[in-house]
């Protein structure tokens, strides 16, 4: 007879981590934390790092602005 009163073995809260956590302790390279909006939410910005891993370069002149590639 079967015993419904327990779960099946290896079934129950998962030990792995979710994508919320994740988020919350690591960034993802070339982004960058611009802290709060005027509307009180996470703003955020790039880098050319964001937007392709074959050599980024970000501009020269620090007067220039950043447009990231595609």
């Amino acid at each position: 007879m079967k015993d419904d009163r327990f779960p099946p073995p290896g079934t129950g809260e998962s030990t792995g981590r979710r994508g919320e956590d994740i988020a919350k302790s690591q960034t993802e390279p070339g982004s960058v934390d611009l802290g709060e909006d005027d509307a009180g939410r996470p703003a955020g910005g790039s880098t050319a790092r964001m937007k392709t891993g074959i050599d980024p370069q970000d501009p020269v002149d620090p007067d220039s602005p950043n447009i990231p590639p595609g």
